[in-house]
């Protein structure tokens, strides 16, 4: 088998409108056009909207993806079944909707050619059409964030766009699924902030170098989105890491 240089991983519950608008053709056609070798692997979240259906049909005419169907256990889950099933020497994760284009990796895979083990997006304090209230709110969550958990070098740790080189993902992703004993099935939609932040702590502990990139950004209104119950949500998140960091449970002697 060809060695991959590129795996992108994209999570998907209930995504069918997305795809209707035709995000994995855009995927695809970008991709398509690179000299390197490519998966995509999306990652069915245990869909009941008929996009599982939709996803079959299209992984049939296009060779390079693929589709793992999972059990419904959140975006957390979805994300660390695709990283750790993963062949490509980096590996990206990236949101279904694609806020984040998947053009943006122009400006992510160069840098590790600096010796960066993992690379992320970041929207920086700037969220190009979103609501003020929503930004106010960021701001806040960041402060929070550095506050509570730390990592003052990491201004936005919430972007869905962040790649790894193969080996880091791996070690990082692993101790992520250890931690939440595999995670397991669930009910309703669940995009928690505790899982990116959780991710880069580990990879901080494990000593990899991060680097940040900015990267463009379109707001796209989600019905999974409250920014409310998020926000306490995210604040929970980020106290159990603490207490979880305080008993020890992310002391690792090396990466």
């Amino acid at each position: 088998m060809k060695d991959i240089f590129l795996s992108v991983v994209i999570p998907a519950y209930d995504e069918m409108a997305n795809f209707q608008k035709g995000v994995l053709e855009k995927v695809y056609t970008y991709l398509s056009k690179r000299k390197y070798s490519y998966e995509v692997i999306i990652v069915d979240d245990g869909s009941t909207d008929g996009s599982i259906e939709f996803l079959k049909h299209f992984t049939k005419e296009h060779a390079q993806f693929r589709i793992i169907e999972n059990p419904h256990t959140g975006k957390a889950g979805a994300v660390t079944k695709g990283i750790l099933a993963s062949q490509g020497k980096y590996v990206l994760f990236t949101d279904a909707d694609q806020a984040t284009p998947i053009e943006e990796l122009e400006k992510i895979l160069p840098q590790f050619n600096y010796g960066y083990d993992i690379v992320i997006g970041s929207r920086n304090t700037q969220r190009n059409g979103s609501p003020l209230s929503r930004q106010i709110i960021s701001r806040g969550f960041i402060l929070l964030r550095q506050m509570i958990v730390g990592l003052p070098n990491i201004l936005d740790s919430q972007c869905g766009f962040k790649a790894f080189e193969n080996n880091a993902a791996k070690n990082i992703f692993q101790k992520v699924y250890d931690m939440h004993d595999g995670f397991k099935q669930i009910s309703g939609s669940a995009v928690t902030a505790g899982f990116d932040i959780e991710l880069l702590f580990i990879a901080a502990r494990m000593g990899y170098k991060i680097k940040e990139v900015p990267v463009k950004w379109l707001y796209v209104e989600t019905r999974r989105v409250s920014p409310v119950k998020d926000s306490i949500d995210g604040l929970s998140d980020m106290l159990k890491i603490r207490k979880n960091a305080i008993a020890g449970k992310y002391d690792y002697e090396n990466k």
